[in-house]
Order: structure tokens, then sequence, then C-alpha cells
């Protein structure tokens, strides 16, 4: 059992930028771990690999009570108050906000993520069910989606693999 390759799957079912990088990082840590790394989208978690959607994830405020992270980089600071989601332009402005603290920190988009984790030998899929429902096609993904599989084929591919669905 020892010898056996170590697996995680990650199901990634959510398109907000805050939701996609916790598979992106984790698997990222994973690969440089030695680990065999499979990434599935489906539901609004296409966005992720979608050529039109990639570059423009949101963070909306609206309804987001965890969102207290300092953005602003002022003292005291503890984030966007609830009540003030609701506002127009309030989701653009928390998306900026939130681009430019990563970027600040050096973290890579969510395109540059995906094209490490695929030079680095993971592997992503994209859901059949939910490509059918938005009437997408492959062509619609970036480069390094392998194929479009069903939820029973990713169970089968990931056999074994310790399974994390964000």
């Amino acid at each position: 059992m020892a010898d056996e390759q170590r697996k995680i799957a990650f199901i990634c079912s959510k398109g907000n930028l805050d939701m996609a990088y916790p598979a992106l990082v984790m698997g990222w840590a994973a690969l440089g771990n030695g680990i065999d790394v499979t990434i599935f989208f489906t539901f609004w978690g296409m966005d992720m690999i979608n050529k039109a959607r990639i570059d423009h994830l949101e963070i909306p405020p609206v309804a987001n009570a965890s969102m207290k992270m300092n953005m602003m980089g002022v003292p005291g600071y503890v984030g966007i108050p609830q009540f003030l989601g609701a506002f127009p332009g309030m989701t653009p402005i928390a998306t900026s906000l939130m681009n430019k603290k990563m970027k600040d920190l050096g973290v890579p988009t969510v395109r540059e993520y995906l094209e490490m984790l695929v030079d680095g030998g993971a592997k992503l899929y994209a859901c059949k069910m939910s490509v059918d429902m938005f009437g997408l096609k492959k062509d619609d993904f970036v480069d390094g989606v392998i194929d479009i599989v069903t939820a029973g084929d990713f169970m089968d591919m990931t056999e074994g693999a310790q399974i994390i669905f964000i």
C-alpha cells in the first residue's frame, strides 16, 4: 500500500472568485507533494475553465457574511458591511479589491494557476451534464481541459482518491 500513488480530486461547483482559489492552491500544493491531482468542474465552477469567463470571475459581497478580510489595507478595517453589499457597484468594487490584494501578494491569477496545474500534471475535466445544460462544448474551455465526462466517469477515474467538494 505504501507504494501506491496518493490521489486527490477536487469538485469545483462555484464560479465566484473567492471559491476558485481553494482547489487551485490545494491542487498546486498536492502536486508539489507528489500527489496525483484531478479537478472536475461542474455547474458554475465551469466559469473557471470557460474561455469567456475565466478572466472575469467576481466576488459578490451580497450574503457573503465572511467577507471580513482587510482588502483595503486600512488598519482596523474589518470588511464590507453586509448592508452595503446590496448597493449597485459593490460586486465590481469587491472584485477589484480582491484582485489587487492577490496581485500585491504575488498570487497567480486563476488562468495562471490552471496553466501551472496542467504543466505540473493535473488532470482537468468538465461535467457533461453541466456542459449540456449550459449549451457549451469543449472548444469553450481553456487549453488543458482533457475531456467532458459524466459524474460516473469522474468517480471511476478517481477511485481511491480523496475527494474534496468546493
